[in-house]
């Protein structure tokens, strides 16, 4: 028989020590977010399905925990990802015709994990911008990014961009079946060049040559010249690398700190992103911490497209590569009845203070809190004192 304690694969308790510090940079990261002018939004974890999947593509449909409302007989998904639901807001709830700048922090769930050590419940946070098509709105989520792994505190942050549009230029009026492009896609995301050659096969050698050509591009700067070398002369591939070039150069000025790099060939997201995407990364992971970029197509299914430009993370996941904090300093105060002191501690508590009463038995307990002072009676008074 199962123990009734043990939980599925990839779900676990937060326990209390990770739960502050992940509650503590949630509440740092919502108010970066709000410097920057960013309004909270609250999106339900389940919602009908087909507004969960518009426009994301297969990987996320795979991702998806589904089920029958018993209410409609419908079908109903828990979210594994915010951006559709928040897309949804902005079209239809806010519907305002100018920029809107909208954040959110709340779990949602996978039926998969991403990773043999990452969780089916992550907790994301996420920022987007709504009504911009310029890439000043780009160069604003990629800076707030880059700003939340500074606020978390994070070190040998790198990020990397790309473009959507790229592989769109090189497959030119090509219309292929959408299962051969994700393969493509996939094969391309995974540097997979022997996959790539045998996926690309029947199509024209212009087409093989750019894609192979894709799985070279990384690296630093000079990644945009090679790529106008090596890549086909076309509008479209000609604006993408003339936008990235734009967005690193400014970005150069204003985050010296960061270093910025190119990686033409990571499609992460390619279902729903329509432009430039980045993604960072930090020591101590071997995977994005963040990922993010331009998907203009996401609320069309709403009724109403309109330029969309943003990123996501998982605070769980980002907490876990965070320095150790220090623990919160307390007042340690004895339990009693008397007036004076249960009059004392709840003045502590209204100052801001933490106070901890010791029930009686539990003297020589520990706990997450750092007692560095006592509530102690000195003559007729309850004075706050070091220990």
């Amino acid at each position: 028989m199962t123990s009734a304690w043990l939980l599925p694969e990839h779900i676990a308790d937060v326990l209390p020590s990770q739960a502050r510090r992940i509650e503590e940079l949630r509440r740092d990261l919502l108010d970066m977010a709000r410097s920057y002018g960013c309004e909270l939004v609250m999106p339900p974890l389940l919602e009908h399905l087909e507004s969960l999947l518009s426009g994301t593509g297969r990987e996320l449909d795979l991702k998806t925990f589904k089920l029958v409302d018993q209410l409609s007989g419908r079908s109903l998904g828990l979210r594994a990802d915010t951006t559709p639901q928040v897309a949804r807001i902005d079209a239809h709830l806010l519907n305002r015709a100018g920029v809107t700048r909208l954040c959110y922090c709340g779990p949602v769930v996978h039926t998969r994990p991403s990773g043999m050590h990452s969780t089916r419940e992550p907790l994301q946070f996420g920022v987007e911008i709504y009504g911009h098509a310029g890439l000043e709105a780009d160069l604003e989520v990629q800076e707030l990014a880059l700003d939340a792994l500074k606020r978390a505190g994070l070190t040998g942050v790198v990020m990397d961009m790309g473009d959507a549009r790229l592989v769109r230029g090189v497959l030119g009026d090509l219309r292929l079946p959408a299962a051969l492009l994700a393969d493509l896609v996939a094969a391309l995301a995974a540097k997979d060049a022997a996959q790539l050659e045998l996926l690309a096969a029947n199509l024209p050698a212009a087409v093989q040559q750019g894609l192979q050509a894709l799985l070279t591009l990384y690296g630093g700067e000079e990644v945009l010249a090679l790529a106008r070398e090596r890549l086909p002369k076309n509008a479209v591939i000609s604006a993408a690398l003339d936008d990235l070039q734009w967005l690193f150069n400014h970005l150069r000025q204003t985050q010296a700190e960061a270093r910025l790099g190119f990686d033409l060939a990571d499609l992460s997201g390619y279902a729903y992103y329509s432009g430039v995407r980045f993604a960072l990364y930090a020591e101590g992971s071997s995977d994005a911490v963040l990922r993010g970029g331009r998907y203009d197509e996401v609320g069309a299914v709403f009724g109403r497209r309109r330029p969309a430009v943003g990123f996501s993370l998982d605070l769980k996941a980002l907490v876990a590569l965070t320095p150790e904090t220090q623990l919160r300093a307390a007042i340690r105060a004895p339990w009693g009845e008397e007036a004076s002191l249960r009059a004392a501690v709840r003045r502590l508590r209204e100052l801001g203070e933490t106070v901890v009463c010791v029930l009686p038995g539990h003297e020589h307990e520990g706990d997450e809190f750092d007692c560095d002072r006592e509530l102690a009676r000195v003559g007729d008074q309850w004075v706050v004192r070091a220990l």
